[in-house]
């Protein structure tokens, strides 16, 4: 059975389901007006200064205040906090450190069961932040469902079952009829509903309620103060350069998941990887009961090349994915959030995915980078004689992920001896993408090839084959 996606181009309805739709993220433009943290234009001291105000440094800058309340901390944003990956992200709320058990099985087979404990640790304690901070970041665990396209995905389903069933996951195997009982559509076959460790939040209420906390916890943020540079300064402290200011700091934490990187060797590792999105508008009544969907929960399909979508608290779906565009030198900046082709191909399958949806119009299309390494899980480091540390390459999966992050970047930071800093994984960085020209080539070709095995059964050729015996075995 072929895939079930189109091989002709998208019908002009499809593109212009999305022709007028908001060039921005839903999740930051639906959010309430604020004036902006005034930006850093002065000469300022600190204990500990956080570069980069999403989830990650903003975590940590909590995490700091918790462990020391009297500690100065600053945070720096280039531009809004949370306008990057933390607000442009699907929401899935995952308690995966690993990006999977399946990935984390292949890299880190003698720790995994410890690391699936901290992960569904952090996992209960993040919700309990998000309450204990009083958050209304629309958290809800309803689970999350793997469907089948394929038929040779349902032994993948089958498969999968059985892994995270042995890591204590409650799941349950649906057939054709059960899974589009739950989510009516023509092209599912069969589908996995994992219920632990699985939650859909809203990513912009979140980054921004993590400010606000921070704030009130005495966390002194500048926004739109892009740090351009950092040195060692006298008497073990890093001086740390934006367009207007200068700071000197003890300590500095790096939190810039996909931006250009203030330590040339961090660029080794870090591939800016861009993925887009679409937002419906809100299904009718003779939607909703079309589609079904009335678990809520979020999903994505089995493909290398695959989509994710969720439903929002105010009846919308968003759907992502499928496409994952790597730039020459890989380029970020706000001239690539729009994709055209990207956004053709999307609609195209939202429509196929859901023809009782047809004649719905998308109010959001947006695009962000991901800040991609080759292991798929953040990965740290430090530098500067210890003074600076960073959490890099959620790769996708960092909702979650980046509390955990920023925690242990700030343990390693400060010296702090804990279970997660002895990890292998914390400690063993990822493969690093060769220099281009070379890696743009690696990567092109390594998207192409997934398309390939997609389109021929599941198939990997020679070329996949060799990545997953050096264990890069890449997907979308």
């Amino acid at each position: 059975m072929p895939s079930p996606w189109p091989q002709t181009p998208p019908t002009p309805a499809q593109r212009s389901a999305y022709a007028n739709a908001t060039r921005r993220s839903f999740w930051l433009d639906t959010l309430p007006e604020r004036v902006p943290h005034a930006p850093l234009d002065d000469q300022l001291t600190a204990d500990l200064c956080i570069v980069g105000g999403g989830y990650t440094g903003l975590w940590a800058a909590l995490y700091a205040k918790e462990i020391d309340p009297a500690r100065e901390v600053v945070v720096l944003e280039a531009t809004r906090c949370g306008a990057g990956a933390s607000g442009r992200n699907g929401g899935f709320l995952q308690s995966s450190l690993t990006h999977g058990i399946g990935n984390g099985l292949a890299r880190f087979p003698h720790e995994l069961a410890q690391l699936e404990r901290l992960g569904l640790e952090n996992f209960r304690e993040l919700a309990s932040d998000v309450e204990r901070l009083g958050i209304d970041a629309e958290l809800q665990s309803a689970g999350d469902l793997i469907v089948a396209l394929e038929p040779r995905e349902l032994a993948d389903l089958e498969e999968e079952a059985s892994l995270v069933a042995r890591f204590g996951y409650e799941t349950e195997l649906l057939d054709a009829e059960r899974i589009r009982a739950e989510v009516n559509s023509p092209i599912y076959l069969g589908g996995l509903w994992t219920r632990t460790g699985s939650a859909l939040v809203h990513p912009g209420k979140l980054a921004d309620g993590l400010r606000a906390a921070a704030v009130l916890a005495g966390v002194r943020v500048f926004e739109y103060s892009p740090v351009r540079g950092l040195r060692k300064a006298a008497g073990a402290t890093v001086s740390v350069l934006t367009d207007g200011g200068f700071l000197t700091a003890q300590r500095v934490l790096l939190a810039t998941s996909a931006y250009p990187p203030l330590l040339r060797a961090i660029g080794r590792y870090i591939a800016p990887v861009y993925d887009y999105a679409l937002m419906t508008e809100p299904l009718d009544a003779r939607m909703r009961e079309a589609i079904g969907w009335t678990g809520r929960q979020g999903i994505s399909d089995l493909g290398n090349q695959f989509h994710y979508y969720r439903p929002t608290a105010d009846g919308r779906i968003l759907w992502g994915g499928y496409d994952a565009v790597y730039r020459y030198g890989g380029p970020v900046g706000p001239q690539l959030d729009d994709h055209e082709p990207t956004f053709a191909k999307l609609s195209q399958h939202f429509f196929t995915t859901f023809p009782q949806l047809e004649g719905l119009r998308f109010s959001h299309r947006w695009g962000g980078a991901i800040d991609t390494c080759s292991r798929f899980s953040v990965f740290f480091g430090t530098a500067l004689g210890g003074r600076v540390a960073y959490a890099l390459g959620y790769t996708g999966l960092g909702v979650g992920a980046s509390r955990f992050g920023g925690r242990v970047g700030l343990d390693l930071l400060d010296g702090r001896t804990t279970e997660a800093t002895a990890l292998a994984m914390v400690h063993r960085r990822p493969l690093p993408f060769p220099p281009e020209p070379l890696r743009a080539g690696v990567i092109q070709l390594t998207r192409n090839r997934l398309a390939a095995a997609d389109r021929n059964d599941g198939r990997r050729g020679l070329w996949l084959r060799t990545l997953d015996r050096l264990g890069l075995g890449f997907d979308s």
